[in-house]
């Protein structure tokens, strides 16, 4: 869990960066690579909680889909909100982030990143 957190950290260190004006960020640019890194964050947090089942490296999912199966393998079973926690961030982070880049405002990138530890810590 220690890498998926400093990946978030660092998140939140790339938005200090960005310029805001009456609680909207004018420079989308560090939002949309702060975001891309919190995503890669929650991602590598349910890497670190595979590789601690015994889920070998090589056996790691490689695309979204494969993130949901696992989930759904092997956290699903004792928390069924955490495929739900995680598609909501899927879109939040990923699409609406980093690829559209259409989160402007500071307090939902802030509720977002709260979001993304929350569901760190819940697998951790």
């Amino acid at each position: 869990m220690k890498e998926s957190i400093r990946y978030l950290n660092n998140a939140k260190e790339i938005l200090k960066s960005a310029p805001v004006e009456d609680g909207t960020y004018t420079d989308i640019k560090p939002v949309r690579e702060a975001c891309g890194t919190a995503y890669l964050a929650v991602l590598m947090a349910i890497d670190e909680h595979l590789l601690k089942l015994g889920v070998g490296q090589d056996k790691l999912p490689t695309s979204v889909d494969g993130y949901r199966k696992a989930l759904q393998k092997y956290l699903s079973v004792r928390n069924g909100k955490l495929l739900r926690s995680f598609e909501a961030l899927y879109n939040e982070l990923h699409i609406a982030g980093h690829y559209r880049g259409l989160l402007r405002q500071t307090n939902v990138v802030r509720e977002v990143l709260k979001s993304a530890r929350a569901f760190i810590e819940k697998i951790a």
